[in-house]
């Protein structure tokens, strides 16, 4: 059922309190889509300095789609889930074969990597259609508000969370309530310190009128983070480094790194470099969604370069690293090295 309060609510603090944000009101769809894209797992801040470049370097879907895919990958550094830059500039390449931007929910959820709340996302802020964005602060704000002890990571849970969230679309201004549940989710809603003092819906909020903000939303998780320890080895001989570009498949797909050995004794690695390498960092911790990576950094510099050629390995000019995009634990090791 519509709840009108909670809705005129909501777009009033909006009115009051948005964020200025460079893709909002642009009524520009392929603006808005990569936004959203670069949002997925990105705080605002650092999100808004690339979608800034990223524009700029790519201001249609033609260009983007005309581009060449390490140049992407290379603009997305930083970023990390690398899958969002491959499938969006796959489906640019779709779009620009169909001669035309989808201008609904059921055409853009059929592009490669757009899933229900992206293509909610754009439908609904760039042509208006009345269909509801939920993240994971829609999520938070209604479970909250309506007190819903469904686990928002199930899919009965988001499934109800969704149907209720669509309940309260009002015609005519989904993109801007939309946006209005985004920003109120992240900015007065917060998961561990909300502003109920100051929450103007506090007064009708089940959460707060029965104790329950700290226990709302319900979220079991039931995945298992795994570690792996690895060794990352900077190889330099002549003036030239080795690195190998990732496969088909891989976490990284497409991106490059240097020499990487798993869970190798000292002398198996100084057998793989051609030398005893110098340790400049360790256990360096990179946390990426269902496993942490401890890290160790070496510098190796060999008196003669090493067979690495049958592991995929190439040689590059070092003062060209630059050039080829690598995920952001191996930019780490780089910045250890200036060249």
């Amino acid at each position: 059922m519509p709840n009108t309060l909670f809705t005129s609510t909501i777009l009033r603090w909006y009115a009051a309190h948005r964020r200025d944000l460079p893709w909002r009101g642009i009524g520009d769809a392929y603006g808005i889509w990569v936004s959203e894209v670069i949002l997925q797992q990105t705080r605002i801040e650092q999100g808004r300095d690339y979608w800034l470049r990223f524009m700029e370097r790519f201001p249609t879907v033609e260009a983007l789609a005309a581009a060449d895919e390490d140049e992407v990958l290379r603009l997305w550094q930083g970023l990390g889930y690398y899958s969002r830059a491959r499938n969006m500039h796959a489906a640019a390449k779709t779009i620009v074969a169909m001669g035309r931007f989808p201008d609904n929910f059921a055409e853009l959820k059929q592009l490669k990597g757009v899933g229900e709340y992206t293509a909610a996302a754009v439908a609904s802020m760039a042509f208006g259609e009345p269909v509801a964005a939920v993240d994971g602060n829609v999520l938070r704000v209604m479970a909250r508000y309506f007190g819903i002890d469904a686990d928002i990571a199930s899919t009965q849970g988001r499934r109800l969370i969704g149907t209720l969230a669509q309940d309260q679309v009002p015609a005519g201004a989904a993109g801007d309530f939309n946006s209005a549940l985004m920003d109120f989710g992240s900015l007065q809603c917060t998961p561990s310190t909300p502003d109920c003092g100051v929450c103007p819906l506090a007064e009708t909020c089940a959460a707060w009128r029965q104790g329950r903000v700290a226990s709302l939303p319900v979220k079991i998780n039931k995945v298992k983070v795994k570690t792996r320890r690895m060794a990352c080895v900077y190889v330099r001989h002549g003036g030239k480094i080795a690195l190998r570009k990732r496969p088909a498949g891989d976490i990284w797909q497409g991106l490059w790194q240097p020499v990487v050995v798993e869970d190798a004794s000292a002398e198996a690695l100084a057998s793989v470099v051609g030398c005893a390498p110098r340790l400049l960092k360790t256990g360096v911790k990179h946390v990426l969604t269902h496993r942490v990576i401890l890290a160790d950094f070496y510098l190796a510099e060999p008196a003669s370069q090493p067979p690495l050629a049958a592991e995929g390995y190439v040689w590059i000019n070092e003062n060209e690293r630059g050039n080829f995009a690598v995920p952001r634990l191996f930019e780490m090791l780089f910045d250890l090295i200036p060249v």
